[in-house]
């Protein structure tokens, strides 16, 4: 994911990229609705420098990425460049170890850092689910989201390679998540274990706790989802998301069940959607939630915030704004390196010791 080119297709997937003709005439339908003439709007001012610099990059580079329709197989090999050249970028800034290993039949990549895990983190594991629509992002999208947080944190983090869509559909990735927690309970308490993810990752991060909870296993100690939320991709940044990357008004907005992961599921279930049942959200464990105002899925994660608060759990909620959809994939934006500093804060401060 050079974030621009992961953008517009995660976009392009949990959106539907074809705009639609927009209403020339300024006003408000009886439903609520506002229509506008053309707009012109300025990149954030409380963007960094840098955050600005790229972002006319990130729209520009949009357009290389594969249609929506294209095989899977040319998708895969695409973020996988994308990924692996990030991870690279990233191993450069923060030095870690790496390690690919198989647990509970599930391939991982293990990153530790090189300094060595603290000794206040010897008896804490992080688990990552990598995004990519749950369609790709195994290997180098999971490297991207683990290797700045195993750094900082000097922490271990378990990068997950769960089964994924159009070959697997639901619960596959949450099945493969419970196996892997169920074989670390063997070795940590679960107060001692955290598990986030970005996009479809952080999706799944929240459908993951909310299958623990059904099958009666103790919750870990903290979360994260970060640009993905325990409900549907719904809300006004559906619709002024897209417009604010330069892609207009969504024709369609896909929802979640329109994936090919999803094919088949209820889409009112709260194993899909965990949001939806208050029962399940009180068992929640704290949890951090990321987002950024030009990232389509905001107005999920503000709601998602809002109903774990009103359950009764700590939830910590981080926007940024001018950021787009996975911001903090590319590790050079100073707004990536505070979101960094922000996950490994929370889960030293939650997990166990």
């Amino acid at each position: 994911m050079h974030t621009s080119r992961f953008l517009c297709l995660a976009a392009a997937v949990l959106l539907s990229a074809a705009a639609a003709a927009q209403d020339t005439s300024p006003g408000v339908k009886p439903d609520g609705t506002v229509t506008s003439p053309a707009l012109s709007i300025p990149y954030s001012s409380f963007a960094s420098p840098q955050a600005r610099a790229f972002f006319p990059k990130l729209l520009a580079e949009g357009s290389k990425a594969p249609p929506i329709d294209a095989p899977i197989e040319q998708s895969r090999a695409f973020y996988d460049r994308l990924n692996s050249d990030r991870a690279a970028r990233m191993q450069k800034m923060y030095a870690v170890k790496i390690h690919s290993e198989t647990m509970a039949g599930v391939g991982a990549d293990v990153v530790l850092p090189a300094q060595g895990v603290s000794a206040e983190n010897r008896h804490r594991v992080l688990i990552n689910l990598h995004g990519g629509a749950f369609l790709w992002g195994a290997h180098s999208g999971g490297l991207v989201e683990a290797i700045p947080v195993a750094s900082i944190g000097r922490i271990e983090v378990i990068a997950l390679d769960y089964r994924q869509g159009p070959e697997h559909t639901f619960p596959a990735a949450s099945d493969d998540v419970e196996a892997v927690y169920r074989a670390l309970l063997k070795q940590y308490k679960p107060q001692e274990i955290g598990i986030y993810g970005c996009s479809a990752g952080g999706i799944l991060t929240g459908e993951s706790v909310a299958r623990l909870i059904t099958d009666k296993l103790p919750v870990p100690g903290a979360i994260g989802t970060f640009c993905g939320a325990l409900l549907d991709i719904e809300g006004d940044s559906a619709y002024v998301a897209p417009v604010l990357n330069g892609q207009g008004v969504p024709a369609h907005r896909l929802t979640l069940v329109d994936l090919p992961y999803f094919h088949g599921a209820n889409p009112r279930d709260p194993l899909v959607q965990p949001g939806l049942s208050p029962a399940l959200l009180a068992k929640f464990p704290p949890t951090l939630l990321i987002t950024g105002t030009r990232d389509m899925t905001m107005s999920s994660v503000l709601a998602s915030q809002q109903l774990l608060d009103k359950a009764g759990v700590q939830a910590e909620l981080h926007v940024w704004d001018g950021m787009w959809h996975s911001f903090f994939s590319d590790p050079e934006l100073p707004e990536s390196q505070d979101a960094y500093r922000v996950m490994a804060r929370f889960f030293l401060k939650h997990l166990s010791r």
